[in-house]
């Protein structure tokens, strides 16, 4: 956390330097990339549920809250709140059915991370074993000196999840079928490039140009290689995000990551942080917005539900 915090100080004495227009930029791109990963899972969800018209702005608004939640919160929380809202805009839709079109959501993102990662590999940028020891700001360093405890941990995460699985399977009827609905549209292929594949690759590609801004913006020569190289370091930070945004977890690698760059450490710490906090920002006004909003309209459908029940009844 010291370390976090001494990244901030920096951040602020680079503040006066930073390009406003090019942020604006970055974080419209931003924007728009979530646009498309609306629309990509919006396209899962109505392959699972298609007896329901489900509204892009339900699941934008779902998607927005979750991913604000996210950037605040550790461990990913945020997925519980897109599962939540989104259950209220699908009549008769069980957790059973949702759950499976986030991992959905994830597959082509599973592959273009992968061969990132393979192009960071190729290059030789990615730090080695004791490099991540040495990191004090990577909050995952304790899994990687630990390696025999966190392989037997992760096996019996595993196993008690296997072992639940068969257990509602065998319990509960209709849990296959439910599951099944989550990845229906996986049994569609053409209908899965167009409707999730394609957007969710112009979400990569905003992805990618979003990064590239963020550059301009905080006085870091922009190129595709650098933007790359962000991306490859915002993956890393994800694999187990114990910190809201990967806050500090970001800045340890990012140095490493450029060690063969000519940028200053500085200067990459006050990148860092200060497209961090752009980021959360900008998620966390969209996450809070969409919240109250559907929070005060699924008020008001229950209040109508109320309303015609009574109605019902005195008849």
């Amino acid at each position: 956390m010291g370390a976090f915090l001494h990244a901030v100080h920096v951040f602020f004495d680079h503040l006066s330097a930073v390009q406003w227009t090019p942020l604006a930029v970055a974080l419209a791109l931003h924007v728009a990339k979530l646009v498309f990963r609306a629309v990509a899972w919006r396209s899962i969800l109505r392959a699972a549920y298609p007896e329901h018209r489900i509204k892009l702005r339900s699941a934008f608004g779902a998607y927005v809250a979750g991913v604000g939640v996210n950037s605040v919160t550790p461990a990913r929380g945020g997925d519980l709140v897109k599962l939540y809202l989104i259950k209220h805009r699908i009549p008769d839709a069980r957790y059973a059915a949702l759950a499976p079109t986030l991992v959905v959501e994830t597959v082509f993102d599973f592959f273009v991370a992968g061969a990132i990662m393979i192009w960071a590999l190729t290059l030789g940028v990615l730090p080695t074993h004791e490099a991540y020891s040495r990191l004090p700001t990577v909050d995952w360093k304790f899994f990687l000196r630990h390696e025999r405890a966190t392989a037997i941990g992760l096996a019996v995460l595993l196993a008690a999840g296997f072992v639940g699985f068969l257990w509602a399977r065998s319990r509960i009827e209709r849990f296959r079928e439910q599951v099944g609905r989550g990845f229906a549209i996986l049994q569609d292929r053409p209908r899965f490039v167009r409707a999730v594949i394609l957007p969710q690759a112009v979400s990569w590609v905003l992805r990618i140009a979003s990064l590239y801004y963020f550059l301009r913006a905080f006085g870091v020569h922009a190129t595709l290689h650098n933007a790359l190289l962000v991306q490859v370091v915002d993956s890393m930070a994800t694999l187990f995000p114990a910190t809201p945004g990967g806050a500090g977890t970001k800045q340890g690698l990012i140095v490493v990551l450029f060690r063969k760059e000519a940028v200053s450490r500085t200067l990459l710490v006050a990148f860092s942080v200060g497209m961090n906090i752009a980021i959360v920002v900008c998620n966390l006004v969209l996450g809070l917005a969409a919240i109250a909003v559907m929070a005060k309209t699924l008020s008001w459908k229950r209040l109508r539900l109320a309303q015609r029940k009574e109605q019902e009844q005195a008849v």
